[in-house]
């Protein structure tokens, strides 16, 4: 019997930010999810049938079997998407009618992640570990980049345990949407995150977590 979401993805920080809320919610809720892997040395991402499912041909992408085979890509997008539909508890996130404050917040560091973190941090991992050559002023430039938006993630958290919620925090798909790149800093040339101790931390709390190791490790 299949499962009641289509998992399109592939091992990137991108493919497990949704795998690892989905094995969330599997925990929280029971919810099942098939998924199928993308070979994106094959360049299948570009093949005819994905760009139907996601024009931008980029993993990942997520068919939800739950409402009529809808379809969401853009992986901060997944994430809200299931939050909003399937976290009935609100254990991972915010109503924007009953708690719009901390609800903006969550996007706040959601779209920091999405439109900072991740570019940056993926700019560095190219340039650091995949570039056919070397070009220092690329390297220094986005991993310097990606060490000040890991300083900002710092101060966020000196007194909080979580990006989001009231008093110290509370886990949530703020916090997946943005430590998924973080696991991967080695590739991006920052081989310590000693340097940022609150945000260590936070990552090594968070990756700690069996749903997270479980969504880490698919596809």
């Amino acid at each position: 019997m299949p499962g009641d979401f289509l998992l399109y993805t592939a091992p990137t920080p991108n493919g497990h930010k949704v795998s690892v809320f989905l094995e969330e919610l599997k925990a929280a809720y029971g919810i099942t999810y098939d998924v199928e892997k993308i070979d994106m040395s094959k360049n299948t991402q570009k093949e005819p049938w994905f760009i139907k499912l996601n024009p931008n041909g980029r993993i990942p992408v997520l068919v939800d079997h739950k409402r009529n085979d809808f379809v969401i890509f853009e992986t901060a997008a997944i994430l809200v998407y299931l939050q909003q539909h399937y976290d009935k508890d609100g254990k991972f996130g915010f109503n924007p009618a009953t708690d719009p404050d901390h609800y903006s917040e969550e996007l706040q560091w959601i779209f920091f992640a999405h439109g900072g973190v991740g570019p940056m941090q993926g700019q560095a991992n190219h340039f650091n570990k995949y570039a056919p050559e070397a070009i220092p002023y690329a390297k220094k430039r986005y991993t310097e980049e990606t060490k000040r938006l890991y300083g900002v993630l710092e101060i966020r958290l000196q007194d909080r345990d979580y990006l989001v919620g009231p008093g110290r925090g509370s886990y949530g798909i703020a916090d997946i949407n943005v430590i998924a790149w973080i696991r991967f800093h080695k590739i991006a040339g920052i081989e310590s995150l000693n340097e940022w101790p609150r945000l260590k931390d936070w990552v090594e709390r968070s990756t700690s977590r069996p749903a997270f190791q479980a969504g880490v490790a698919v596809p």
